[in-house]
């Protein structure tokens, strides 16, 4: 058999830790994308077995955890304390990767982690699936509370008329800092980051910078993100009515006991470029949006129109700046997320926009004078079950905002042989909408008001 003898008293393994996870091989990473969603990797460490027993989504049981790794099986015990025992040994662990790197370890010595979330099977379910339906149910909590809150704050404000924002929040963004003339019709091809070496003031702000993955500079995501698909929708929505680049902000809640970061709204910045006066109005309304809803600042999103949707050295540094502004002087973490939507590029596969959640690694301390490192952040996509009267209506303020603009795009125009402007944007679109004909109606007056526009 496979191990030891079993120990005389219980053996807490701790090698293995969580932040092991990030070593998935190509196969099980591929396996574990298309468990658990479009675009997610749940390998964190914010939630946890004891989580998901608190939450009632597993329970304590003798047998109910398996691992099935080059023929061989192994079968653990859940404790309510969401550790592990190795049936097999009595040995105790403190996590499923713990557990599972310990596991294969012994059938294939050269084996670097456990991929635990992966690997272990909850009563012949796959552990990151329970994670998936955690992030689920987190998030439409959060949008019931977000609902309830709101009034609370409209019945305060009717009453005392509280300041729109407590001094504690930090300050919005300057959209006017992001919102720059681009060349976007002359490709931009992308770099590598290893190529930019220091900082140098004649290099081309907005060249295109591709994007590093945690583990390839040796660290772990420090947070997860859950982003429900109407914050999609909208951002979608509204990077496709207009040929020059838009920008946005992204309202939700960040949890420092979980390490999951919710954006539940997109708040759409109706304003020119360089627009400075009107600037401020959108961004007070914007404040005062996200204070009624009890939500917070937690990132932005920008479009790159006709380009990949990469990060240019301008938005690496936008990114870094908003990062530390969002962190405030208290010295505590708190994620910003920026996105990136590529509406019209022709490089997208398909209808649908390529849409780049991302965050930046400051520079080694070594070097200073180096840019941030732009890093792909993997979120969980939720799907909403209905379109709220919140993003309908901001919808049709966009309708109206660009009916008249000069760059506003031409959606009878063809952006294919055989795919027109209006087809594209109902066809990226798709991606986000919830599946009931009921709502499809909906978008579909949407449309119907885009089409007057041209």
């Amino acid at each position: 058999s496979l191990g030891s003898e079993p120990p005389s008293s219980p053996q807490v393994v701790e090698d293995g830790g969580e932040e092991d996870e990030e070593e998935l091989s190509g196969g099980e990473e591929a396996d574990l994308r298309s468990s658990s969603g479009r675009g997610s990797l749940l390998t964190r460490r914010g939630i946890t077995l004891r989580v998901l027993l608190k939450d009632g989504l597993v329970e304590p049981g003798d047998g109910v955890l398996a691992i099935h790794y080059l023929g061989k099986n192994f079968v653990g015990d859940l404790l309510t304390d969401g550790k592990i025992r190795w049936v097999e040994t009595g040995q105790i662990f403190n996590s499923p990767s713990a557990w599972a790197t310990h596991c294969k370890r012994l059938v294939n010595p050269a084996k670097k982690s456990g991929c635990g979330w992966a690997s272990v099977r909850y009563r012949g379910q796959k552990l990151v699936q329970y994670k998936t339906t955690w992030l689920g149910l987190h998030l439409r909590q959060e949008q019931k509370h977000q609902t309830w809150t709101t009034w609370y704050h409209f019945l305060l404000s009717s009453s005392s008329s509280p300041s729109p924002f407590p001094s504690s929040h930090p300050h919005l963004f300057d959209v006017t800092d992001v919102m720059v003339s681009r060349r976007t019709d002359r490709e931009r091809i992308p770099v590598r980051y290893c190529t930019l070496g220091t900082r140098d003031a004649a290099r081309d702000p907005h060249t295109l910078v591709e994007l590093s993955a945690f583990s390839a500079i040796n660290r772990f995501q420090p947070f997860n993100v859950a982003v429900s698909s109407n914050v999609l929708l909208l951002m979608d929505f509204h990077c496709h009515l207009t040929t020059s680049e838009v920008v946005g902000y992204l309202g939700g809640r960040w949890d420092t006991n979980t390490q999951l970061l919710t954006v539940l709204r997109a708040f759409p910045c109706r304003t020119r470029l360089a627009d400075r006066d009107s600037a401020s109005a959108v961004e007070e309304e914007i404040c005062q949006n996200l204070f009624m809803r009890g939500l917070s600042l937690v990132g932005w999103y920008h479009s790159h129109p006709r380009g990949p949707a990469l990060p240019s050295l301008q938005d690496i540094d936008s990114q870094m700046d908003h990062q530390l502004r969002l962190q405030g002087s208290n010295n505590g973490f708190q994620p910003c997320l920026g996105i990136i939507c590529g509406p019209y590029y022709h490089g997208n596969q398909g209808v649908a926009s390529t849409i780049t959640p991302f965050w930046v690694v400051p520079p080694p301390e070594q070097r200073p004078n180096d840019y941030g490192i732009p890093v792909a952040v993997e979120v969980t996509y939720v799907q909403d079950n209905f379109l709220t009267s919140d993003v309908l209506n901001e919808m049709m303020l966009l309708v109206d905002y660009y009916r008249a603009a000069p760059d506003l795009v031409q959606f009878n125009q063809y952006w294919c042989p055989d795919t027109t402007m209006m087809d594209k944007i109902k066809g990226s679109l798709s991606c986000h909408a919830p599946k009931d004909q009921a709502y499809s109606q909906i978008l579909e007056h949407v449309y119907s008001q885009l089409g007057s526009m041209n």
